[in-house]
């Protein structure tokens, strides 16, 4: 083999040589890029999986905010007569000029921002003896808590405590710390509980409290008021039934949207 063909095969094999350098080069970094994808896809797998269990574990701390708490009790800022009559909770003199029935639930929020507008209005006409309030706490939504359940309780714990005479600090202590309706509401022990703090010391309040003493009547009256006539609104939309909060005055539903209607029933009763 002359020189010249030396020369010419030791050029072959360097080629060949570069070109399975290159080979392995290429399927080196094809391999790192299949890597990174592959490191990519795990990184959006591994984040998505936090997200959803984050998610998850906001939802359900959310939904059970009320679980464990002691709710805050709010005193009574005036001298109100109560009594019970039956399922309904009369507030103030009975012999006052003016009446108004309220029709609420302890877990809708309507009924919430009712009492956050009106509630001390209502109250102060009822300490100054212009008014009595016919106070009707339902159950409406007791399929409407999760666990089902809270409207129903809290009606029964309020009955309760309007047999202690502490209607007034029970009813308002619920609305100013109310739970949200689809969520977790306060349990028996919590209303119990409620009852203690606010001087509820006897066992008969928390024994009916426990064995729901009152909840035929309350459901009595929920089927009572769900098929008066008189206390059906039109919703729109061709939607006609019963809704909370309603207030009736001299047997007529009220606007209670108008901010001057509890100052127009005080001044219609002495007219």
């Amino acid at each position: 083999m002359g020189g010249a063909e030396r020369t010419a095969r030791k050029r072959r094999q360097q080629q060949l040589a570069a070109r399975s350098d290159g080979g392995k080069a290429v399927a080196a970094a094809r391999r790192s890029g299949d890597g990174k994808r592959i490191a990519v896809i795990v990184g959006v797998v591994v984040a998505v999986i936090a997200v959803v269990v984050g998610g998850l574990l906001w939802s359900n701390a959310s939904k059970n905010a009320t679980e464990g708490q002691l709710i805050p009790t709010e005193s009574a800022q005036a001298d109100i007569t109560e009594r019970r009559d039956g399922a309904v909770v009369l507030l103030g003199d009975e012999n006052a000029p003016a009446t108004i029935d309220v029709y609420a639930d302890f877990l809708c929020p309507v009924c919430g921002m009712f009492e956050q507008e009106y509630g001390e209005q209502i109250k102060q006409k009822v300490a100054s003896g212009q008014l009595l309030v016919r106070q009707h706490m339902l159950p409406m939504l007791v399929k409407k808590s999760d666990p089902p359940g809270y409207s129903m309780d809290a009606a029964n714990a309020a009955l309760l405590a309007a047999d202690e005479g502490k209607f007034v600090e029970f009813h308002d202590s619920l609305f100013a710390h109310q739970p949200e309706e689809g969520k977790r509401g306060y349990d028996k022990e919590q209303l119990i509980q409620l009852g203690r703090d606010l001087g509820i010391t006897g066992e008969a309040f928390a024994t009916g409290v426990r064995t729901g003493k009152y909840e035929d009547l309350l459901n009595q009256e929920m089927k009572r008021v769900s098929e008066d006539p008189s206390l059906q609104q039109d919703f729109g939309g061709g939607q006609i039934g019963f809704g909370t909060p309603t207030v009736v005055a001299n047997g007529e539903i009220v606007d209670h949207s108008d901010p001057a209607w509890l100052d127009q029933v005080v001044a219609a009763s002495t007219s």
